[in-house]
Parts: C-alpha cells; sequence; structure tokens
C-alpha cells in the first residue's frame, strides 16, 4: 500500500488557509494548496475534521431512583390515555418534521451538488493545468529531440571531420618520413662529396706548397745566378778596360759575352718576375680555395 503523502495536519491546515483567503474547498483546491496528494483522500479528511469540530460530546445520563420509576410509571399510564390525542399531533409534527427533513436533504443536496460543481471546475482547471503542462512538456521534448537530431548530426559531421583529419595527417607523417629520410640520405651524399672537395683542395694546396717551394728555389737559384753573371761582368769590364788599347778584338768579343750576359740576366730577371707572379696568382688562388673550404665546411654545420 502506497503511504500517505501528506498528514492531517498540513491538509488540515491548508484547509484553514482556503476559508481565511474566502475560496471554496474542494479536493482540487486542497491538492494545489499542498502541492500533491489524492483529492478525495483530502476532501475526506477535511470533512472528518470539519464533523469533529460540530459534534457536542454526550455525557453518562444517571439512572432514575425507584420512586422516581413508579411515579414515571404512574405518569406513563396516566401519559397512555394522551398519546392517542397526541398521535395525530405526533404524526402532524412527523410529517412537517420529514417535509423539514426532505428540504433539509434537498437542500444539502443542493449544496453537494454545488460542492460538486466547485470540484468539478477546480478539476477542469486542474486538468488544464496539466495539458498546458503536457503541452509544454511535448513541445519541450519536440525541442529536445530536435536538437539532438542536431547533435547527433554534427557529432557525425565531426566524426567525418576527425577521420579525414586523421587520413591527412597520417598522409603528412609519411610524407615528412619520407622527406626526412630523403633529407638524411641528401645530407649524407652532401657530407661525402663536400669532404671529397675538401680532400681534393687540400691535396692541390699542398701541390700549389709544393710548386712554391720550387719557385721559390728556382727564384733562390736565379737570384744566384744574376748575382754570379754580376760578378762575371764587372770582371770582363775591368778586363776590358786594361786590354783596350791592345786587344780591340777581345773588347769586341767581351762587348759580345757582355752583350750576351746582360740578355741572359734580363731573361733570368724576367724569369724571376714570372716566378714572383705565379708565386702571387699561386698564394691568391690558395686563399680563394681556403674560403670555399670554409665556406663548405659552414654548411656543413648548417646542415648538421
Amino acid at each position: 500500500m502506497r503511504p500517505v503523502e501528506f498528514t492531517s495536519e498540513e491538509i488540515v491546515q491548508a484547509g484553514q488557509e482556503l476559508l481565511s483567503s474566502g475560496r471554496n474547498i474542494t479536493g482540487f483546491a486542497l491538492r494545489n494548496k499542498v502541492g500533491g496528494g489524492n483529492p478525495n483522500r483530502l476532501k475526506q479528511v477535511w470533512d472528518e475534521y470539519v464533523s469533529s469540530q460540530s459534534v457536542t460530546k454526550a455525557e453518562p445520563v444517571a439512572e432514575l431512583p425507584v420512586e422516581v420509576a413508579d411515579e414515571v410509571a404512574a405518569v406513563t399510564k396516566t401519559l397512555t390515555d394522551r398519546l392517542a390525542s397526541l398521535a395525530v399531533e405526533l404524526n402532524d409534527k412527523a410529517v412537517k418534521a420529514a417535509e423539514r427533513r426532505v428540504a433539509e436533504v434537498v437542500r444539502a443536496a443542493g449544496e453537494q451538488r454545488e460542492q460538486a460543481e466547485r470540484e468539478l471546475a477546480d478539476a477542469s482547471q486542474t486538468v488544464d493545468d496539466l495539458e498546458a503542462k503536457l503541452d509544454q512538456a511535448e513541445a519541450n521534448a519536440t525541442e529536445l529531440a530536435k536538437k539532438y537530431a542536431e547533435l547527433q548530426a554534427a557529432s557525425q559531421a565531426q566524426a567525418i571531420e576527425l577521420a579525414q583529419a586523421r587520413e591527412r595527417l597520417a598522409v603528412i607523417v609519411q610524407e615528412s618520413k619520407t622527406a626526412r629520410d630523403e633529407h638524411t640520405a641528401e645530407l649524407y651524399r652532401l657530407n661525402a662529396s663536400i669532404e671529397a672537395e675538401r680532400i681534393r683542395h687540400q691535396k692541390e694546396i699542398e701541390q700549389i706548397r709544393a710548386e712554391l717551394a720550387d719557385q721559390k728555389k728556382t727564384m733562390k737559384a736565379a737570384n744566384a745566378e744574376c748575382d754570379q753573371i754580376r760578378a762575371e761582368l764587372a770582371t770582363v769590364r775591368a778586363k776590358s778596360e786594361a786590354s783596350d788599347q791592345t786587344h780591340q778584338d777581345q773588347r769586341k768579343q767581351a762587348a759580345t759575352e757582355v752583350h750576351r750576359m746582360v740578355e741572359r740576366m734580363s731573361k733570368t730577371e724576367k724569369e724571376r718576375d714570372e716566378a714572383r707572379k705565379e708565386a702571387r696568382d699561386a698564394r691568391e688562388e690558395a686563399a680563394t680555395l681556403r674560403g670555399r673550404i670554409q665556406a663548405l665546411e659552414e654548411m656543413m654545420r648548417q646542415v648538421k
């Protein structure tokens, strides 16, 4: 059995509040006031409360003494005769009382009918309120269903976008891995090429250094030869001047020898100048090669 939702005290208090506000007390009015419950039970509790307030407690009656009882019996016998005459009067009074009772029953029925009509009106209002709430609930349910469908569609679209994004990410990762592998291979090839280039330039520099050393030796030998030629020229000139009068032929021969030596010295000086120029060009080329090697090394560091 379902437990009672509201106590009798709460129902009576709700009915008193309705009375104080001048409203009719019906089952639905009590239900709206207390916030729930069975209207029939609420009205029954209120009617019981009203009946309990109008009923007066009966006091116990003491028994008659014997003398009084005899006197009552005598009076009863005396009154028996009068009963017949009073029967008509009692009958008349009974009829009138019955008529009054019927009138009261009709009046009570009318009041009950009015009470039922009021309860019906309250019930209709409650039904209308419930129907309005039901309509609102149905509208809310429709709106929620629409929002759910929209959310489901959005979720499905997001799932599709997520799948596409994952596919694009997989492609990007694969492309990135391929590019990284290609870059690594290219880096290895570049390092090997740079190392080979560096070794080649190193060899070229060593070769240039060896050629410079040879050119320095050649220049040193040429300078020594020039010094020797100058010394011989001085000796020849001295001999030529001493024997100018007596050795004309020797002077001519000496002049020829001097001319030859001068040409030889000029040639030697020219070769020396060319050797110096080649050494300067070799130094410039070596500086250029060192710059290229440094640039290649810097490129290797940046690539790493």
